[in-house]
């Protein structure tokens, strides 16, 4: 059945909405929007006269169809090479969707994202709709076709799972270049001492490389090991060169709304690090430096201005 204009529009509208929702539930940017552009399929193949509200429609289809691909995406994670990191969304992006609100805000930092991952498709879906878009629990009861009942309990239990997973304090865009500056200063100045002092003592990092580029299996973990590790990543090296193929710019940006450095070399995203802040100290890094994760990231820094970089050459 050919669609109208107005049907069309009628989806558009919804279009970003669709598109944040995916991305909070797949972790990645593309997979989002192919999940995006098979709700449109369906949406032109249905009998669109007879759907009483449109949004819910499509949001019921976009989150089953998502639910599908988290199922298959287990299997793949377990044969990924390495750590296995959430899509880096950098900021202005419009998938990153509403931020109105500080669990809105939290539904998308990377720190809650990689938490997310731990949930069953089912709670994970419950989570994103009821504490990113305040969708009522009987609309998801519908959405997944649960009882009102048992959708309030997934809730709850998706919210313990998710509460330690949480940034513990929320910083501005000012705030996170001067803890991304004063971290920066501390990485390259070849002391672990420095970095030592701005980290948790429970502080870890964790990098995805996707098999495409190392990274270590396994995380680093406490102050120290992480210390260690950062003052050897900043340490300039020809090993380093030949395997990005220059030395990068470093600036200060933020990604999932969060502290991060991006690291860019001749106009290509080479590495996000998204630093996870508390009030004792840095308590995470998470380092994406897989290729095929930041071609989304590379798109967005082309068509924004990102002033001048904090280091010209990273090593």
């Amino acid at each position: 059945m050919a669609l109208t204009m107005n049907d069309v529009d009628r989806f558009e509208a919804s279009r970003p909405r669709l598109a944040a929702i995916a991305y909070r539930l797949l972790g990645s940017a593309s997979d989002a929007e192919d999940a995006v552009q098979e709700t449109f399929l369906r949406w032109q193949a249905a009998d669109v006269d007879r759907v009483e509200v449109p949004e819910a429609w499509l949001t019921k289809v976009l989150t089953n169809l998502c639910l599908n691909q988290l199922t298959s995406a287990r299997a793949r994670r377990e044969t990924y090479v390495g750590q296995w990191l959430p899509e880096p969304l950098l900021a202005g992006d419009p998938m990153l969707g509403p931020a109105d609100t500080a669990e809105q805000r939290e539904s998308v930092s990377y720190a809650v994202l990689a938490v997310l991952e731990r949930l069953s498709p089912g709670e994970r879906a419950v989570y994103v709709l009821r504490e990113a878009f305040a969708c009522p629990h009987r609309e998801i009861a519908e959405i997944l076709d649960l009882t009102e009942a048992a959708c309030q309990q997934i809730y709850h239990r998706a919210k313990k799972h998710v509460a330690a997973g949480k940034a513990r304090t929320e910083v501005d865009e000012d705030a996170a270049r001067r803890i991304v500056e004063e971290f920066l200063a501390a990485a390259t100045s070849g002391r672990t001492e420095p970095l030592v002092r701005l980290l948790t003592q429970d502080a870890v990092s964790i990098g995805d490389g996707g098999g495409k580029v190392p990274a270590r299996a396994k995380a680093f973990e406490g102050a120290l090991a992480v210390a260690k590790f950062l003052r050897g990543l900043f340490k300039p090296s020809e090993a380093k060169r030949a395997l990005v193929g220059g030395s990068p710019e470093v600036y200060a940006t933020t990604a999932n709304g969060g502290p991060a450095l991006v690291a860019v070399l001749d106009g290509r995203v080479v590495g996000v690090m998204c630093l996870e802040v508390t009030a004792e100290g840095i308590a995470g890094f998470r380092n994406q430096v897989n290729p095929d994760k930041l071609e989304r990231a590379t798109e967005r820094w082309a068509a924004t201005d990102h002033g001048e970089p904090l280091l010209r050459s990273a090593f």
